[in-house]
C-alpha cells in the first residue's frame, strides 16, 4: 500500500509524540514493504528518512493556524499524489476532511487527546477543537484513540466506537549514564521532569510542589514551547527563584534524553489532557521511577508501577520519600519498565496501522459502518500483558 501521513510536524521526530508515532510506526510499515509518505514541516528539506518519503512544505507561523495551513497545503499535494489510504493526525485538522472524502482517499484521524481542555486555548480555541471533534466523528472512515480514556470519551459523548492504538516504549535494558557527567550530574542525583511548557502539562505547579517540600536533589526542567506565553513566563520565574532548579530548554538528542530518564532519582509527569503519553511511555522503558499527576490516562499506562498526586503535598511527599528511600524507588523504576515491555510494543502497533489501512482500502471499515455498530465487526488492538491483534464484535 502507498500510505500518506498528514498533520504533524514529519520526521525525523523532534517535537511531540504524534511525531514520535510517525517515525515508529512509518518506518515499520516501510519494513514491511509499504510505501510511507511523511509530509514535514520545517527547514529539513531531505527527501526520504528511515525509508520514508518525506514531503517539506511551509506553514504559518501562527499558534492557531500554523497546524491547519501546513495540513490544507499537505491535503492539496495528495489529491495530486494519490495513496491507498491515509492517517490524519489530530482532530484540529478535520475541516479538510471533506476534501478527501471528495477524492475517495480512504481516511482515519488520530484525534489525540482533549485537545479543548488545553489550558492555552481560550472560549473561542476550545469551541474550534469541539466543532471539530464532531466533524471528525461525522467524517472519518475510522478514529485512532491512543488511550482506553480517550475511546470511552469518545464512545460516551458521541455515542461512536474508535480504535485503540496506544503508543510503543523504547525500552532500554541499560544505559551507559557517563554521558549525566556532560550536564554535570550523577546517577540518581536529581529529579526530572520533562515537558512542554503548557499549562495542562503542570510544570508550574510541579516546580512549586518540589519548592515546597524538604528534597535536597536538584530538580532538572526540560522543556520548552515554540510561541512565548504567560505559563512559559510563569515557569520560568518559579525556576529562577531557586538555584537548585535548572533548565536545560528543548533536548533534542534522544540518547541523551534516554540517558536523563534512567539517570533520575524521579521523573515528575503533570500531563492531565492527553491520551498515552510518549514521554512517560520513555521513562518507563528507561526504568525511571515515576511520580505522576493523578488522571485516568496515567493510571492506565502505569498501573501499580508508580506514585499518583494531585496536589502540591502529596508530590512534596512523593518527592521526601523517594530520597528517604531510594531502593524502593529503583524498584519501582524496574516494575515500570517490565510493564511498558510486556505491554506498549511498537511492532504491534503498528500491526495494527497496518491492519486498519489494509481494512479502509478494502471497504470493510469505513464511515457507514461505524455509524452502525451492530452490524459491524470491529477490529482492535488490545492492549494488556499479552497484547495481540483481536476481533471484538459490537452488538
Amino acid at each position: 500500500m502507498r500510505i500518506a501521513m498528514i498533520g504533524t510536524r514529519g520526521v525525523p521526530a523532534r517535537y511531540g509524540g504524534f511525531e514520535t508515532a510517525v517515525e515508529e510506526i512509518g518506518s515499520r510499515l516501510v519494513e514491511g514493504g509499504h510505501e510511507v509518505v511523511v509530509y514535514c514541516r520545517g527547514k529539513n528539506r531531505s527527501p526520504s528518512y528511515r525509508g520514508m518519503e518525506r514531503i517539506p512544505l511551509p506553514a504559518l507561523k501562527h499558534p492557531i493556524l500554523e497546524t491547519l495551513s501546513h495540513t490544507a497545503l499537505s491535503v492539496g499535494h495528495l489529491l495530486r499524489h494519490r495513496c491507498d489510504a491515509a492517517i490524519v493526525f489530530n482532530a484540529a485538522n478535520a475541516p479538510l476532511l471533506p476534501a478527501i472524502r471528495a477524492a475517495r482517499i480512504p481516511v482515519a484521524v488520530h484525534v489525540d487527546g482533549l485537545e479543548w481542555k488545553r489550558g492555552k486555548w481560550g472560549p473561542v480555541g476550545r469551541r474550534y477543537y469541539l466543532v471539530n471533534e464532531r466533524v471528525s466523528v461525522w467524517l472519518a472512515d475510522e478514529l485512532i484513540s491512543d488511550a482506553e480514556g480517550i475511546a470511552d470519551y469518545y464512545r460516551e459523548r458521541y455515542d461512536t466506537p474508535s480504535m485503540f492504538l496506544p503508543y510503543g516504549a523504547p525500552i532500554r535494558d541499560s544505559t551507559d549514564l557517563s554521558r549525566l557527567s556532560e550536564l554535570d550530574l550523577t546517577e540518581h542525583g536529581y529529579h526530572l521532569v520533562v515537558a512542554r511548557l503548557e499549562p495542562e502539562n503542570q510544570v508550574d505547579r510541579i516546580i512549586e510542589g518540589y519548592l515546597q517540600s524538604d528534597a535536597q536533589l536538584p530538580l532538572i526542567v526540560v522543556g520548552s514551547v515554540p510561541y512565548e506565553s504567560e505559563h512559559e513566563k510563569r515557569v520560568n520565574e518559579l525556576a529562577a527563584s531557586d538555584s537548585r532548579i535548572r533548565q536545560l530548554g528543548g533536548v533534542w538528542d534522544q540518547d541523551l534524553l534516554d540517558t536523563l530518564y534512567a539517570g533520575a532519582a524521579s521523573y515528575l509527569h503533570g500531563h492531565t489532557v492527553g491520551g498515552t503519553n510518549p514521554s512517560l511511555l520513555r521513562a518507563m522503558g528507561a526504568g525511571a521511577n515515576v511520580i505522576a499527576w493523578d488522571v485516568n490516562f496515567n493510571r492506565e499506562v502505569l498501573g501499580d508501577n508508580g506514585v499518583f498526586f494531585n496536589g502540591l503535598t502529596q508530590l512534596s511527599a512523593a518527592l521526601e520519600e523517594t530520597e528517604s528511600d531510594p531502593t524502593a524507588a529503583a524498584e519501582r523504576g524496574l516494575r515500570a519498565r517490565a510493564h511498558a515491555a510486556a505491554t506498549y510494543r511498537w511492532d504491534e502497533v503498528t500491526k495494527g496501522y497496518e491492519q486498519l489501512c489494509e481494512e479502509m482500502r478494502a471497504g470493510t471499515r469505513s464511515r457507514k459502518l461505524r455509524k452502525r455498530p451492530q452490524d459491524t465487526v470491529q477490529s482492535q488492538y488490545s492492549v494488556g500483558r499479552n497484547p495481540q491483534l483481536s476481533e471484538t464484535h459490537s452488538v
